[in-house]
């Protein structure tokens, strides 16, 4: 090797070693916003609790009114928020890939609206069958899937027919979930509130629904990353490595649809997350899955649960649904994007 081309090799490989390192540093400091968030939520309330003082009750066995606050409806709700914004955040940045579109979201392109649909059929005609909400949600979710993917498809998949399919099949399934409310207006409370995403009233039972669907849907999605770098190529360029695209496209479908359903069915239909999240941490890190996830569930971690003490503290007594403020943080975020890929 000539002096030319070791000295191109010292240079790639010192880009590829400063990469390293900034993506180690990004997943770094997001982990530093995610255990941010969580301490925030957990000091931050109609009770405000010092950081150092929650921190002495995490450790304690105190029986005072702060102990209880924190063990007994913040530790608990925080929790689920944090596994509710990583399991949003994992299941749109596992969408994007599969469907080559930056702009696919769980809420966005209607799978959200099938789990919705059957969980508010769930709460409302079979209220005592509650504990069927997530696998019940799972089903709609893979179902308003399956008719996104085979209305988008037309010799292959193009990311605007995708946008098309899911705002159309959104729709159908929101006048379903309408249709429910006015036929059954006396018992619409509960899930009018779920409607618009929300972490009130959140507790331990809530953490034991969601945590095993994280578990599992994140190790699946972790599994699947050089898949997913492999189907961003494109299908011939995929084909031509080897992959299965149409089976590996259905089953990483089915994980996202597994992480969003899990997310809806305790937290509700809460948008934007899986939209925001990925995309500003593809931005940072780049579009390398292995990097990616763990950078988007991070992330996801970070901005639901500090989403979730604005909703709880910007307007108190009165208590927001975390929805309101991830919609008033998205919509505008997804009309740049919308401008910018279209």
């Amino acid at each position: 090797m000539d002096s030319k081309q070791d000295s191109a090799v010292r240079r790639l490989l010192g880009i590829s070693i400063n990469r390293t390192a900034w993506r180690l540093l990004v997943l770094t400091v997001f982990a530093l916003m995610a255990v941010g968030g969580i301490v925030i939520s957990l000091a931050k309330g109609a009770l405000a609790i010092a950081p150092e003082q929650v921190w002495r009750i995490m450790w304690s066995t105190a029986g005072d009114a702060q102990s209880q606050v924190i063990w007994n409806i913040r530790l608990p709700r925080t929790l689920v928020g944090a596994l509710v914004g990583l399991n949003l955040a994992l299941a749109g940045a596992v969408l994007q890939a599969v469907m080559r579109n930056p702009l696919a979201d769980p809420h966005i392109i209607g799978i959200s609206s099938g789990a919705g649909l059957t969980g508010v059929a769930v709460m409302i005609l079979f209220p005592a069958m509650e504990y069927l909400i997530t696998p019940i949600a799972f089903a709609g979710a893979m179902a308003a899937a399956a008719a996104i993917y085979l209305l988008a498809w037309k010799g292959g998949i193009r990311p605007i027919r995708i946008i098309l399919a899911g705002v159309a099949v959104s729709a159908f399934l929101g006048s379903g979930i309408s249709a429910l409310m006015i036929f059954y207006s006396d018992r619409v409370h509960g899930a009018l509130m779920w409607m618009v995403g929300g972490l009130s009233a959140r507790s331990w039972p809530h953490l034991d629904l969601i945590w095993p669907y994280s578990l599992l849907g994140g190790t699946l999605a972790w599994a699947g990353a050089a898949r997913l770098n492999i189907l961003q190529l494109g299908d011939d360029m995929a084909r031509g490595l080897g992959l299965n695209v149409e089976l590996n496209r259905l089953a990483l479908t089915a994980v996202a649809a597994l992480l969003a359903a899990s997310a809806v069915s305790v937290a509700g239909l809460l948008g934007f997350v899986g939209l925001v999240v990925p995309h500003a941490a593809r931005l940072l890190i780049g579009s390398d899955y292995r990097y990616l996830l763990p950078a988007a569930a991070l992330l996801g971690i970070g901005v639901v649960t500090f989403s979730d003490m604005l909703a709880r503290t910007v307007l108190a007594p009165v208590e927001l649904p975390v929805g309101i403020i991830m919609a008033f943080v998205g919509a505008p975020f997804f009309l740049y994007l919308l401008r910018r890929e279209m």
